[in-house]
């Protein structure tokens, strides 16, 4: 007889959210986090979209340590010498189905297996899982150190990284264009400079997303999140990019924190954590074999984010693919069969989800972003000479603004944009 009915490996969110799931429903359920604690591996911006977990956690908001509800949001074009910034502040991001929140991973991860613990759960930190124990080619538990723990079904969900995953077949080593590096850093503030500096009540917070010269011209782009008493501020950066240049990315991270639009945010700040991980960036494209006899595979493990420029999420996805395998693990054992056949329906479950339509309706994005590198060197610089051009006065003859704008078209070159413009209509 096996020790559980499921060993979840991972107690980030999507792994706390499938231990919790199944927990309520009796299942008995050992978590392993490789972390001192739950999240204290975890490097992730801080954005987190609620609607997946309040479906699970009805008003769990109030209750969980999250850091401000995100009311105002920034997109901006960076040169080194200029910033374009489109800015939108609206109380239509209150309502707990669509409201998103800024989060500390550390502190929020760990409220979330605490809840799985309440919930009868065994969570052990830090536990490192090394391999898959097989009995006759079936998985029948996993060898943490010197223990060998058995279960009727394996979860994994220990990250983008997943050398479990790896070992079972259900994914392939991490392809360079389907992977960025991110490093973060926390700088602490008190309550009210963040509130002055970024026009912010309590409570309400500011997701702020940066391309162009953050990332040096690859593809990428930088970040900024406001915490309570702190902000988070970081860059991801494309991985193939990255090996190609000759800027390493502590200096570019130094050069962003410094550049102008930065520097008078953070100033007076103090540095807390300073981080850096990898990011599944491939979407769709890189989606693995999702599920085997006794195993499944979820989160960031199963590569389930999405990056559009203009929004990163990956939180909301680990969190309802945590909730779908737990369903599937739920029904299986109703079953009494953990073979295939039967955690396959997980993969289906997806499907008629949000989270494989959206990964689906957005499949393009990847490529768009990985072929159009004009996104991040070409159009950061037009916006700053068109606004220029804009707004300059100097005593010279004005002229019209079609006669200011027209030879920036002609440099970008007005087939290029089209292709653009259609390129990015399609993917985002």
């Amino acid at each position: 007889m096996a020790d559980y009915d499921a060993i979840v490996v991972g107690a980030g969110l999507a792994g706390s959210t499938a231990a919790y799931c199944m927990a309520k429903e009796g299942l008995s359920v050992l978590v392993l986090e490789r972390g001192n604690a739950a999240g204290a591996k975890n490097v992730t911006g801080g954005r987190l979209y609620g609607h997946s977990l309040e479906k699970i956690l009805p008003g769990f908001a109030d209750e969980a340590p999250v850091e401000r509800k995100v009311v105002r949001e920034r997109v901006s074009m960076m040169t080194d010498d200029s910033c374009f910034t489109a800015d939108f502040h609206s109380s239509r991001f209150n309502d707990p189905a669509s409201a998103s929140y800024t989060v500390l991973r550390a502190e929020f991860d760990a409220w979330l297996a605490g809840k799985a613990e309440e919930a009868g759960c065994d969570v052990v930190c830090p536990a490192v899982a090394d391999e898959l124990l097989r009995d006759n080619g079936k998985v029948v538990g996993v060898r943490a150190g010197e223990d060998d723990l058995t279960a009727e079904v394996v979860l994994l969900a220990d990250g983008v990284n997943s050398l479990l995953g790896q070992k079972a077949g259900l994914k392939k080593e991490l392809a360079a264009n389907f992977v960025a590096v991110g490093c973060k850093e926390v700088v602490e503030l008190p309550k009210n400079v963040i509130n002055d500096r970024f026009g912010l009540n309590d409570g309400e917070g500011m997701a702020h997303l940066f391309a162009g010269s953050p990332s040096n011209g690859m593809m990428g782009g930088g970040f900024l999140y406001t915490n309570k008493e702190s902000v988070c501020v970081g860059l991801v950066v494309s991985v193939e990019e990255m090996a190609k240049s000759s800027v390493r990315l502590p200096d570019m991270m130094e050069k962003f924190r410094e550049s102008a639009p930065l520097k008078p945010l953070l100033t007076g700040g103090k540095l807390v954590e300073y981080s850096a991980h990898l990011v599944p960036e491939g979407g769709l494209h890189m989606l693995p074999v999702l599920s085997a006899d006794n195993l499944l595979l979820l989160g960031d493990a199963a590569g389930l984010c999405m990056n559009l420029g203009y929004t990163v999420r990956g939180m909301d996805l680990a969190v309802a693919s945590g909730q779908m395998a737990a369903q599937t693990v739920i029904e299986a054992k109703e079953k009494g069969d953990y073979s295939n056949a039967t955690l396959s329906g997980y993969k289906k479950k997806l499907e008629n989800s949000f989270v494989l339509k959206d990964l689906h309706t957005h499949r393009n994005a990847p490529e768009f972003m990985e072929h159009t590198p004009r996104m991040f060197k070409e159009y950061p610089e037009l916006a700053a000479e068109a606004f220029t051009r804009l707004f300059k006065v100097d005593g010279e003859p004005s002229r019209l603004m079609l006669k200011k704008m027209l030879p920036l078209v002609f440099k970008v070159g007005i087939l290029n944009l089209a292709k653009d413009g259609f390129k990015a209509v399609r993917a985002l």
